[in-house]
């Protein structure tokens, strides 16, 4: 049996919507990386429309947008995070790691009363 590991779930809650949280964190990333948030959708395995959904929350509780869309043209259009979409990013990854980081030493406790 693999020995048993922490997966915690974060969630930044801004009135009754979920501002950011794991899936969201995802997303963000995966948009940094490819540029496109229908990109962004299929490698997480998403739908457009709900990535769309996903960005269209986030945008809507923070002070300015995570994330900007650049329409067509000669090139085609573009998906970036914003300086603030960024920054909350890294926070929120280093939120997950200090949460991680605190909740080891409970993890063997726990494991020793698990069912082989």
């Amino acid at each position: 049996m693999k020995p048993p590991n922490i997966d915690i779930r974060l969630r930044l809650l801004h009135g009754e919507h979920i501002a950011l949280g794991n899936g969201k964190a995802d997303l963000l990333e995966a948009i940094a990386a490819t540029g496109s948030i229908s990109q962004a959708a299929k490698q997480l395995g998403m739908s457009y429309r709900r990535a769309w959904l996903l960005v269209d929350t986030m945008n809507q509780c923070f002070v300015t947008p995570l994330v900007i869309t650049q329409t067509g043209g000669s090139h085609g259009g573009g998906t970036q995070l914003t300086e603030l979409g960024v920054q909350v990013l890294q926070v929120f990854r280093q939120m997950q790691h200090a949460a991680l980081q605190a909740t080891e030493p409970f993890e063997q406790q726990l494991a020793q009363w698990l069912v082989d």
